[in-house]
């Protein structure tokens, strides 16, 4: 699973475009994107690197976001 920061979306086409962006590198993953948070995650065994350029390619920033949410003990 890859979950990346996009700062850049502000509307549904800006939504769509990433979406699509991400189904052009792997037809069969599974993506979400969430336009209030400005965030993409992505499921599928393509490595980052690429969907970063493709979201790039498509007009937007897109870096990784950080996953871990609290501290282990």
């Amino acid at each position: 699973m890859h979950l990346f920061n996009i700062p850049d979306m502000t509307c549904g086409h800006c939504a769509a475009a990433v979406e699509r962006a991400a189904k052009a590198i792997d037809p069969d993953a599974e993506v979400v994107v969430n336009l209030e948070a400005k965030t993409a995650s992505i499921d599928s065994e393509v490595g980052s690197g690429t969907f970063i350029a493709a979201i790039s390619d498509a007009g937007y920033h897109a870096s990784f976001k950080n996953s871990c949410c609290g501290s282990v003990a």
